[in-house]
């Protein structure tokens, strides 16, 4: 249940500790390890949490899965960008699954689930560049997000999956800005995608600073927040209607970690007719549950001690990886960046109230 970020890590060279090894010879293996150029090997295999997928096709789309990036016909400064910045080895089954129908004529909307840390953001962003045309200075791809955070988030990705195929991108979110920026923000945007919030997005859409007739795709990220009641309904509703009325040639792609039935219903309700959906099946969602943490602790008796007092009697609803030095700290921010996740950290590890928030959060207190 507890276990050090080293854990979780294979290096492409060799096994780095095979059980029969002393602890001396461990230490000595460990102090060898080339952090820099350790990787996730997940090569071979798909992420559990997507292995019980549910496909919904129009009639239109020609149904197929893509085992490797070049079956998806993929530039080669965009293949660049996923081999060499994002160190992608082959889709994982999200991607396999999802991008053929994202990419494939008739370009047909999609309603797709996929858990956090399956690589659903590659599938829109993907999208997003393989679509624009890279010759044309005008806005082609718009993706939405509900907080300036997640939209700083997906832009980087982009902007490390596309640095090689010249497309352009602006982040536009709310905040406080300098004078000259409030300028630049007065100016059309010529960027080819554009990723932000709904307010500013709304705003700018308002004041004609952004064009929309060029845009070929829309993405909605965490989809049930962007369309819930309580959420950014509205203001999508509102997008949705600018769009509409000047292209009817827009793709809409709704991603989210999960789906309520009356958010399901509603999605199902906005895009258009003939259109694609995929679900997790009902009982892998159960994994969503299952909450990670990361914990410093200033060396392997702290470890020993948040394991037998902190951790052992809360259940299995929580993952807590304990990080002991600048080499397990390395190695868990490249498993966050592999994943595109964020873990969320305890505070203080002799902190017992911290920990104890952290239960509630995973709904084991």
């Amino acid at each position: 249940m507890a276990e050090t970020a080293a854990d979780s890590v294979i290096s492409k060279e060799k096994d780095y500790a095979p059980a029969s090894t002393s602890s001396t010879s461990e230490e000595k293996v460990v102090s060898e390890i080339d952090i820099q150029n350790l990787t996730i090997d997940d090569s071979n295999k798909f992420l559990d949490e997507d292995s019980n997928i549910k496909i919904i096709t129009s009639g239109d789309t020609p149904y197929r899965s893509a085992f490797t990036f070049e079956e998806l016909n993929l530039s080669p400064p965009l293949l660049k960008g996923l081999y060499v910045e994002m160190k992608y080895q082959k889709p994982s089954k999200i991607q396999a699954i999802s991008l053929p129908l994202i990419l494939d004529p008739p370009y047909l909307d999609l309603i797709a689930q996929a858990h956090n840390g399956s690589g659903k953001t590659a599938c829109f962003t993907l999208g997003m560049l393989s679509r624009v045309d890279p010759k044309l200075k005008a806005p082609q791809a718009l993706c939405c997000c509900p907080t300036r955070e997640l939209a700083i988030q997906n832009s980087e990705v982009l902007r490390k999956m596309g640095k090689y195929t010249g497309i352009t991108f602006e982040c536009a979110i709310g905040g406080d800005f300098t004078t000259e920026t409030h300028i630049k923000k007065r100016s059309p945007i010529t960027a080819q995608v554009v990723i932000g919030t709904p307010g500013t997005i709304k705003r700018r859409m308002t004041e004609k600073t952004l064009g929309l007739s060029y845009l070929m795709m829309l993405v909605f990220d965490e989809a049930d927040h962007m369309l819930a009641k309580e959420g950014f309904k509205d203001d999508s509703l509102n997008m949705m209607k600018h769009i509409g009325r000047v292209t009817s040639h827009c793709q809409v792609l709704l991603f989210s970690a999960t789906f309520n039935e009356s958010v399901k219903k509603f999605a199902a309700k906005i895009v258009k007719g003939n259109h694609n959906e995929l679900f997790v099946k009902k009982e892998e969602l159960s994994l969503e549950s299952v909450i990670q943490y990361k914990v410093d602790c200033p060396d392997e008796l702290a470890k020993v001690m948040v394991i037998k007092d902190q951790i052992l009697e809360f259940g299995e609803r929580a993952v807590f990886n304990l990080l002991c030095g600048d080499m397990d700290e390395m190695i868990m921010s490249k498993i966050e960046t592999h994943f595109e996740m964020k873990i969320a950290k305890v505070p203080d590890w002799r902190n017992e109230e911290d920990f104890k928030a952290a239960m509630r959060s995973a709904g084991l207190l």
